[in-house]
């Protein structure tokens, strides 16, 4: 493994993001301390899924919220809004895995679920005892650096293969307002450029007071804050790629790269440059 320089060592010795290029459809993180990385709510273009490792804190999965405690894994469909924080600054830790939709939606096709894209998950927790041994024992064999990459590809499909069997999926797609939709549709297309409210509700064809209503009713985020959420995962994923921070930046629709530092902080809880210099598995020609 490599470890990047730190310009935010607190945070980084407490939180760790781990890929590897073999296996680009799914990234780890671990946080030793949540106390230190707390988050705004947000969502994701990947199906995300975690385990608390120990103590507790408050889970927010659309209008959802509980508190969860060490030995639950939490799911979160692509596109929901949620947000885990801790409770009265008490201490607790958790391991999570942000997998590719497109992979998992072959997956269930092989599975015999096939149908119209990703099926999504109706559970958004679970504390099945089975599935939490799985976790721990898969996410053990993706972060091995001595592992070889078949022998965690193996893994990833025999993890969600039974995470699949055990946990039920939405039965029917949720109806969505079409003008919200539109909305939407207009953000995700037009987020690297600077864009107005009027303009969004004119898109959709409806009032300015009526879209931010509904819009924030519905996605769980204002139009504002889902501009910026989508802005912040381009970045995320150019990220990935090593690029440099202040094209990124700047390609993401940001004004400068304080900007996407301020952002990308609140939302995914880690400095840009914390997040790009994740440790990768490093092979020199040997497998197990």
């Amino acid at each position: 493994m490599v470890h990047a320089s730190f310009d935010d060592q607190p945070v980084r010795a407490k939180s760790s993001f781990w890929r590897d290029p073999s296996l680009p459809f799914i990234e780890a993180r671990t946080v030793l301390d949540g106390r230190s990385v707390c988050y705004a709510r947000h969502s994701h273009e990947t199906f995300s899924i975690g385990l608390i490792d120990s103590g507790t804190s408050s889970y927010i999965n659309g209008e959802y919220q509980c508190r969860i405690e060490a030995g639950t894994l939490v799911l979160m469909n692509p596109g929901d809004v949620h947000a885990c924080n801790p409770i009265q600054n008490q201490p607790w830790a958790y391991r999570m895995l942000y997998v590719d939709t497109a992979w998992l939606s072959g997956l269930q096709d092989g599975l015999g679920m096939a149908g119209v894209g990703f099926r999504r998950f109706s559970a958004i927790l679970t504390r099945d005892p089975r599935l939490q041994v799985g976790f721990d024992r898969f996410y053990s064999v993706l972060t091995d650096e001595d592992a070889a990459p078949l022998h965690k590809e193996d893994a990833a499909v025999s993890f969600f293969t039974s995470l699949h069997e055990q946990l039920g999926f939405e039965k029917v797609a949720p109806v969505s307002d079409a003008k919200l939709q539109r909305a939407a549709k207009f953000i995700a297309e037009n987020y690297p450029r600077s864009l107005m409210l009027d303009e969004i509700s004119h898109a959709a064809g409806v009032s300015p007071s009526s879209l931010i209503r509904a819009f924030k009713k519905h996605f769980g985020m204002t139009p504002h804050a889902y501009l910026t959420n989508r802005r912040v995962q381009f970045a995320r994923s150019e990220l990935r790629h090593g690029r440099p921070i202040a094209d990124v930046a700047l390609a993401a629709g940001f004004a400068d790269q304080a900007h996407l530092q301020r952002a990308f902080k609140q939302l995914l809880a880690a400095t840009p440059g914390h997040y790009r210099d994740a440790r990768r598995t490093q092979r020199q020609g040997n497998s197990k």
